[in-house]
């Protein structure tokens, strides 16, 4: 297997949660290529997964040394940063990750970091400007849909869920919310 194989082996045995076997061709990579980033995002991937965060903050930092301006990356970086309540520093990895790659879910993100920060209305116009900008996104919808729904108006948010679904038919969060409002 080639280091482009074991790349794309590594994270479909991630997706189907063989989360050792991903690990090994991970740290495999690392010792192959150690100049790629991949190993290291793939083994930053599975430690979140684990919830080892300081792990996987580590391993993010190596395959951000690796491919200093990646979107994807910074966002995971931010991602980790806000479960380790370090909102700041997240807000700072998704605005450098939007710059970088215009990473969709970086804006959602961002969107999350707003609604923790008590930046609510900011939130609600960042989002109405993403559904302008992107309006064959689902997540931005259901994304809506959930705030209006927290904010008490149901009926609103269903016509979110219901867009969002126009867009995705098969999203199962998106059906799981029309259920259960019944």
């Amino acid at each position: 297997m080639n280091i482009e194989e074991k790349i794309s082996r590594g994270f479909e045995l991630l997706q189907d949660k063989d989360i050792d076997h991903s690990l090994d061709l991970a740290r495999e990579i690392q010792k192959e290529a150690p100049d790629t980033p991949e190993g290291y995002y793939l083994e930053a991937l599975i430690m979140q997964q684990l919830n080892q965060l300081d792990l996987s903050l580590s391993s993010i930092e190596k395959a951000l040394e690796r491919s200093q301006n990646n979107g994807v990356y910074l966002n995971l970086r931010g991602q980790i940063h806000m479960v380790k309540e370090d909102l700041e520093a997240a807000e700072v990895d998704f605005d450098a990750a939007i710059e970088a790659n215009n990473v969709s879910a970086a804006h959602r993100n961002k969107v999350m970091i707003m609604l923790m920060t008590d930046r609510g209305s900011d939130a609600v116009a960042y989002l109405i400007n993403r559904i302008k900008a992107e309006p064959r996104d689902a997540e931005n919808w259901i994304l809506m849909g959930d705030m209006i729904m927290k904010g008490g108006q149901g009926d609103k948010a269903r016509t979110y869920y219901e867009q969002a679904l126009k867009i995705d038919p098969d999203n199962e969060y998106a059906q799981r919310q029309l259920e259960e409002m019944g």
